[in-house]
């Protein structure tokens, strides 16, 4: 019985044995003798608006393969810059950089440069795509018959656009040129733009501050640089106060903050609207100095507004319109000619643009971003909704290198980080010689001026 038990099993095992060499799949053990076919890629073919910056392009393929080094000199992609192919499973990744924007290129790799893992060579392969077109801008200012030397530094500004951007540093506090002295200090090189701050214009004039002393300004225009300016519009903290703040009631910890109304100030005949017009006409006459001097102010007041912790954004877009109106007729309407006006978006407030008839430049202010991605990310957004406008990185802190900002394609018009008060309040002191900062270190600085689009004050042309 047992004899008989062992050869049913042997005959089974025997019949299994044949059935699993003939039977079951079509597909053998031995590697594919097809050529790999390509699956798709990143661009696909055909695409448009590809980010004119360093690209991977990215190819898919239906098995494994191989791109060996000697076949890398065969890639081509329309004069564009191929630095790196690798073949890892079933993807070939291609590292590019010298893309220029509205062109289209061709990426072509001949047969044989990409094998299958039997060394079977993939068909030739070619894949087109388009990036994305330059901005259209108008080199019209918003401004009615705007001075000479402000139209010289717009249309110096669109020249350079997508091209070369413009070092900046800002004041530490008010009105002063310490942090361009602390970067020239440190790198040998001044910043080509300098932003200035009215901020405390309830108390000028005064003997720690009068606007009425351009001097600071007249030598940084006349050795070539950019001027620009701010307003951290100081108020009454509540009525009839003799304290003043910036930040709505809440938004700063209790320090330096106001209940100040905007959607009163903007009503003719209340408090708060005269408090407002007097501002606007005491502000005039400063930048009517400057005017008178024949210096170009690139003018960004009311910032940020759609954070709501400023005073001027804290009751929704409508007011907030309104009193940029106001200024921008009150100037008008008082000679103020010499302004270039930069409006700054928190991104995804359209609704607080207060329109292409009010601004020339639109900004954007950007900290704690430390990854490039993260700053073209913001300027894709920018330059995609205001597609007719200059964008700039109007404020920033603890941003990526610019060198990466750029090569990844973040043409800001020009950047500015803001300023360290501990570093820079005064330049006698020991602080001054250090080189770290709260936002741009001297290492974050040696980066950008030695990036070869950017822009220091002994670059800069005469614009006077």
């Amino acid at each position: 019985m047992k004899s008989l038990f062992y050869r049913f099993l042997l005959l089974f095992l025997v019949i299994s044995f044949f059935l699993a060499c003939s039977g079951g799949s079509d597909t053998p053990d031995t590697p594919l003798l097809e050529a790999p076919q390509l699956m798709g890629s990143t661009p696909t073919n055909g695409a448009t608006d590809v980010s004119a910056s360093n690209i991977s392009i990215v190819l898919t393929f239906n098995q494994n393969v191989t791109a060996p080094t000697t076949g890398h000199d065969k890639i081509t992609l329309s004069g564009a810059t191929i630095t790196s192919v690798l073949a890892y499973l079933t993807k070939v990744t291609i590292e590019v950089t010298g893309l220029e924007k509205g062109k289209t290129y061709t990426l072509r790799i001949p047969e044989g440069v990409i094998l299958g893992p039997s060394k079977v060579e993939a068909p030739e392969i070619s894949i087109s795509f388009t990036t994305s077109s330059p901005q259209q801008i108008s080199n019209k200012l918003c401004t009615t018959n705007p001075l000479t030397q402000a139209q010289n530094v717009y249309d110096f500004l669109i020249a350079n656009y997508g091209t070369k951007i413009v070092s900046g540093t800002m004041a530490s506090d008010s009105w002063n040129v310490n942090e361009a002295e602390w970067v020239f200090k440190h790198t040998g090189k001044y910043p080509a733009l300098n932003g200035f701050d009215y901020g405390h214009l309830y108390a000028s004039p005064a003997n720690w501050i009068d606007y009425g002393n351009t001097t600071i300004i007249e030598n940084w225009w006349n050795n070539h640089g950019l001027v620009a300016a701010t307003w951290h519009w100081n108020v009454p903290k509540s009525s009839g106060s003799t304290e003043y703040g910036f930040y709505y009631t809440g938004k700063n910890s209790g320090k330096g903050e106001t209940s100040f109304d905007i959607s009163k100030a903007v009503q003719d005949g209340t408090s708060e609207n005269q408090i407002v017009k007097a501002d606007l006409a005491k502000i005039a006459d400063y930048l009517l100095l400057l005017k008178a001097k024949n210096i170009p102010v690139i003018w960004r007041p009311l910032h940020e507004a759609a954070g709501g912790w400023f005073w001027w954004g804290a009751k929704g877009a409508t007011s907030f319109k309104a009193l940029w109106k106001l200024m921008f007729e009150t100037f008008q309407s008082k000679g103020v000619s010499n302004l270039i006006w930069v409006w700054t978006s928190e991104t995804g407030d359209e609704d607080w643009y207060p329109g292409d008839a009010y601004v020339d430049i639109v900004g954007r202010d950007v900290y704690n971003k430390t990854l490039a991605s993260q700053s073209v990310e913001e300027f894709r957004k920018l330059s995609t909704t205001y597609s007719h406008k200059l964008i700039t990185l109007s404020e920033c802190g603890n941003v990526s290198k610019i060198s990466l900002q750029w090569s990844a394609s973040a043409n800001w018009s020009w950047f500015m980080p803001w300023y360290d008060y501990s570093r820079t309040n005064k330049m006698d002191d020991p602080a001054f010689n250090e080189t770290s900062h709260q936002f741009a270190n001297i290492e974050w600085w040696n980066d950008a001026l030695n990036t070869e689009a950017v822009l220091s004050r002994d670059e800069m042309p005469d614009l006077r």
